[in-house]
């Protein structure tokens, strides 16, 4: 009966009793070792939660427990013992466990038979677990004043209870095998486990770290990070951006001739020279051959009948940007036959736009080519009139070249009858960095569906257009009219996403502007920048005048009285101050002073302008509404009474003086809380060298007895202005 039992522990029942003697030695001796690793685990864990009970007493309690596993063991094999008093065959074992080689070991052995004593095996498997208890002893001895939290942490997770494997039920020749080796694969990660317990212990003796005792030992405590310098990441720009066609930016040194630029035709170097231009600035020398080598083969296709590239220019104020577009698109469309819409001029401003329009008709006189403005100048009926006429054979374009503000554009592509852009050639977008910001009235995709436009009859035409997709044989199989977008700003900007918007084609840019690539070193990483952002006027000079908010007024009058300086162009933030300050020195006598501003009507800013560049004026006071691409003859002094807040702003301010390589002056009034954001603004900008300008307060002091008197005059005059609105 007991060797039965000991058969049904095994798992299997085998025909010698000496196989069965030596697989009931070889599984005891395997449940040891199991045992001895809990006693391991758990003698570590008494330890850590309680210092103060001796290794003995944890020992024997878990001695304890083992026999008390062993005796409920026993006790189950008995009762299963009865159900399986029937088998006699060999029961298979699972190949997967480990258990399977020994099993066959047993069976190819001769049977033999021999008598177990229980007791004596288990006496010697108490006295090999004494012996590994005395070397574990040792070990713990020598650890114990080294260890760590984050041991502890490990040796808490060890110790929890291994999930059995599942196995079907049912299946009654597979449960004993199930069952022993389950509890074979019990072992594999014990013996993993004691030996990552053991490796970690090795390592924190091994590294000498001590941590404070306090600690949660829940917590795995991390550390020994060294602080290492993070490289700055350099942005990557496109080819196109990061190598531009750099031009020159001393105008006077670069004069081309205009005889010895390519492409031009002699009706347009008779033209230039009648109007006395007998050589091109930098800009214009690089712009007009590469917009002209793009039309070789006429205007209706690119070429060799491929698309032409678009093209960027960012040049500095007064530097010849509207001449650099205006020659090569009057030449190429001079060769017209119908009159259409071949080139689209779109401008922020309505006094811009009437600049440029002026410069058209200038080159455009005798060639035949109609230009056409539209910027609210004239009524909207009237502009219809000029854009297109009605014939019996339906609608005719009286435009070839149409400069205008994207608000009006945008309401002719919709409201006038028989105004299309389908055959445009030239979209010049000039200030194009304000246009890009301007981009939420989403009047460039209007723009660009209007010339994308395709009507049933045109499905036959020779040239027609569509919009432009991936470049693929069956897409250049037939010609296209192209569309070449050409871009011009002082400011523009050299971000890609912005640029994106306006979905230029393998553009080209022409820039005096030239940042040099740092390298990854930390002193250029941690040093100043020293690149330049945006390129200024070279005869341009940069001066700043400390001053607080009561004496800015007596400053100016001191400049425009005293000094008597003449044709001054004064910048406010608002069109509030502007008149406020307009008023103070109308009312202080003694300076010919007018105002620009939107509180004007188009007729007064125009008068005023008109007034102010013969000469007439000793004083222009302005908003931004001037500041941007407005060429006006004889400013001699920029003076920003409210300093700029951005530096897109300053240059397009201070850039009405030192145009065509003229000698000019700027001044800026700061006061104390604002010096160092215009010194770091400065040096973004590249200005090589600022002056300091003090004015003592024995100069103003002349003028303080009558200021006084104004301020009072002007109080009265204000409330008088907003009595009449009111009405």
């Amino acid at each position: 009966m007991s060797l039965f039992v000991i058969d049904r522990y095994l798992g299997d029942e085998v025909d010698s009793t000496e196989d069965r003697a030596k697989a009931l030695l070889e599984k005891l001796h395997q449940q040891a070792k199991v045992r001895q690793l809990q006693l391991k685990c758990k003698e570590q864990k008494v330890k850590a939660v309680s210092k103060s009970h001796s290794e003995e007493e944890v020992v024997d309690t878990v001695e304890i427990q083992d026999h008390s596993e062993d005796s409920e063991k026993r006790k189950k094999s008995k009762k299963r013992k009865k159900t399986f008093n029937d088998e006699t065959s060999v029961e298979e074992v699972n190949p997967g466990l480990d258990a399977e080689p020994e099993v066959d070991n047993l069976k190819a052995k001769k049977p033999r038979k021999r008598k177990i004593n229980k007791d004596e095996q288990e006496k010697s498997i108490s006295q090999e677990a004494e012996a590994e208890k005395k070397e574990h002893k040792k070990k713990v001895s020598k650890r114990e004043a080294k260890k760590s939290s984050s041991s502890e942490s490990i040796h808490s997770e060890d110790a929890k209870p291994v999930h059995k494997s599942k196995h079907k039920p049912g299946d009654e020749k597979s449960g004993k095998g199930s069952r022993a080796a389950s509890e074979d694969t019990k072992v594999a990660p014990k013996k993993n486990e004691s030996a990552e317990v053991e490796v970690s212990t090795t390592q924190n003796e091994k590294d000498g770290g001590k941590k404070d005792a306090s600690v949660d030992p829940n917590f795995l405590l991390l550390g020994g990070f060294e602080a290492k310098p993070v490289q700055k990441v350099l942005p990557v720009l496109p080819q196109w951006l990061a190598k531009p066609n750099l031009v020159q930016k001393d105008i006077k040194q670069n004069l081309v001739s205009i005889h010895d630029v390519p492409y031009l035709k002699p009706n347009m170097l008779k033209k230039m020279e009648a109007n006395k231009v007998k050589s091109f600035f930098p800009v214009q020398a690089e712009v007009i051959p590469a917009i002209l080598h793009s039309c070789l083969h006429g205007f209706l296709v690119g070429r060799g009948g491929y698309r032409p590239n678009d093209i960027c220019v960012s040049a500095p104020t007064g530097s010849g940007k509207t001449l650099a577009f205006v020659v090569p698109i009057v030449q190429v469309l001079s060769a017209r036959v119908v009159c259409e819409v071949r080139a689209l001029v779109v401008l922020p401003t309505k006094e811009l736009a009437q600049q440029v329009c002026k410069v058209f008709n200038v080159y455009a006189d005798g060639t035949g080519l109609k230009v056409v403005l539209m910027a609210g100048h004239k009524s909207f009926s009237k502009e219809q009139e000029t854009l297109v006429t009605k014939k019996s054979f339906g609608f005719c374009s009286l435009a070839d070249i149409l400069v205008c503000t994207p608000g009006r554009l945008v309401d002719h592509i919709h409201k006038t009858e028989g105004f299309t852009l389908k055959h445009l050639r030239f979209l010049v977008i000039d200030e194009a960095d304000r246009m890009i910001d301007t981009m939420s009235q989403d009047w460039l995709p209007q723009v660009i569906n209007a010339a994308y436009k395709v009507e049933p009859h045109d499905q036959g035409m020779l040239f027609t257009r569509k919009m432009p997709g991936v470049p693929t044989a069956a897409n250049y199989g037939q010609l296209q009219l192209p569309l070449q977008r050409l871009l011009f700003s002082a400011t523009l900007t050299h971000n890609p996403e912005k640029l994106q918007k306006l979905g230029l084609y393998q553009p080209r840019l022409f820039t005096s502007i030239y940042k040099q690539p740092k390298s990854n070193t930390p002193q250029d990483q941690n040093g100043p920048s020293t690149s330049e952002n945006f390129s200024l006027p070279a005869g341009l000079t940069h001066y700043y005048i400390p001053c607080n908010l009561n004496s800015k007024p007596l400053i100016l009058l001191h400049f425009l009285l005293t000094l008597r300086f003449s044709r001054v162009l004064c910048f406010t933030n608002s069109r509030e101050s502007s008149h406020r300050l307009f008023l103070l020195i109308k009312l202080f006598g003694g300076v010919n002073v007018a105002e620009f501003s939107s509180r004007l009507t188009p007729g007064e800013r125009k008068k005023a302008l008109k007034e102010f560049e013969q000469g007439k004026l000793q004083l222009l006071i302005s908003t931004d509404a001037t500041a941007r691409g407005i060429d006006i003859t004889g400013v001699k002094c920029v003076i920003n009474y409210d300093a700029p807040q951005y530096i897109r702003v300053y240059v397009h301010r201070v850039g009405r003086t030192a145009r065509g390589g003229t000698a000019g002056l700027a001044f800026t009034m700061l006061l104390r809380i604002q010096e160092q954001r215009y010194m770091n603004m400065m040096r973004d900008a590249g200005v090589p060298k600022l002056h300091k300008q003090l004015v003592l307060n024995d100069n103003l002091r002349q003028y303080e007895q009558r200021y006084e008197e104004v301020l009072s005059q002007l109080q009265r005059v204000i409330k008088e202005e907003q009595a009449q609105k009111r009405c």
